[in-house]
């Protein structure tokens, strides 16, 4: 009963799904940004501490409910932790109403050809049975493309699909998460390239499934919404990919068949060293913003 529940917040939810999903390469700079220098935990398990502490907080947050925010991607350290005496993901769904993600992918290989292909995922079918266990609706991988080259478009895209293919056989819903850095001299060429690449890879699935797109926000307005009106895609969601809360929101709501999936964006203006009432009133104005651009 909760997996169609979940599944039905996913295809119609009115929100968006927040990224909490920092790992080890990320962790540093996130908590930097949180306010806690590196000289403040001597060991990576205190390191780790620390950012779930951060998403303890932000989780528990009053404005961090299914009203506005309707899925959550976690680390799969997250996994092994608890809030309030029960595990993370449960305490999201039961306590939240937020339908609970899982980052698998293990960081990115060196470029080649234009992108970053994921790394290899050694136990990902022992991964993947446990995130399901433990009541995970779906997964979210990601790899980037830097230029618009044919060759590793269609690599990373290829990729992509074939852990898709093994996520989908655990029983999971898998977000497949093509970056395109922002920054790249060719991104909107690449992104064309990507979606054709995308297309042809739906066609090939078995017509019971549905996954998920997580891409970065089009150079060309409402480029991917004949993705978003694919029948084996439950949902495209956008990532903030480097932008400002305000630049990312200003881009989603041009694009109306998206919604966001931001971290960094979400975080943006959070302080350790705030209050609860101030930590509360700013991630909530995030929320607001970020929500409203994507029901726009």
């Amino acid at each position: 009963m909760a997996q169609a529940d979940q599944r039905e917040r996913m295809r119609s939810g009115t929100g968006f799904i927040a990224a909490l999903d920092q790992s080890g390469g990320s962790t540093p700079k996130a908590l930097a940004l949180y306010g806690v220098d590196a000289s403040d935990y001597g060991s990576e398990e205190e390191m780790f501490a620390e950012i779930q502490r951060m998403r303890a907080r932000i989780i528990k947050s009053p404005d961090f409910t299914a009203a506005k925010v309707i899925g959550a991607i976690l680390f799969e350290r997250t996994l092994g932790e608890d809030i309030d005496g029960r595990k993370v993901p449960d305490y999201v769904w039961s306590e939240r109403g937020v339908v609970p993600f899982l980052k698998i992918d293990k960081g990115l290989e060196d470029q080649a050809n234009g992108v970053q292909l994921m790394k290899p995922m050694p136990g990902l079918a022992d991964t993947l049975a446990r995130a399901a266990g433990q009541g995970i609706f779906g997964t979210k991988e990601r790899s980037v493309i830097h230029e618009a080259n044919a060759e590793g478009i269609a690599a990373v895209v290829a990729q992509q699909f074939d852990v898709a293919r093994e996520v989908l056989a655990a029983g999971l819903v898998p977000i497949i998460e093509p970056e395109v850095n922002i920054h790249s001299a060719t991104k909107a060429e690449a992104e064309v390239m990507m979606k054709a690449e995308i297309l042809k890879h739906l066609d090939a699935l078995d017509d019971a499934v549905e996954v998920m797109l997580k891409l970065t926000l089009p150079s060309v307005a409402n480029l991917f919404d004949d993705l978003a009106d694919h029948p084996k895609v439950m949902r495209v969601v956008a990532l903030s990919g480097g932008y400002s809360t305000q630049e990312a929101c200003d881009l989603l709501a041009r694009n109306g068949k998206m919604i966001a999936s931001f971290s960094r964006a979400l975080t943006e203006g959070l302080s350790r060293q705030m209050s609860d009432p101030d930590f509360d009133a700013a991630l909530g104005r995030n929320i607001d913003q970020i929500h409203q651009a994507s029901i726009t």
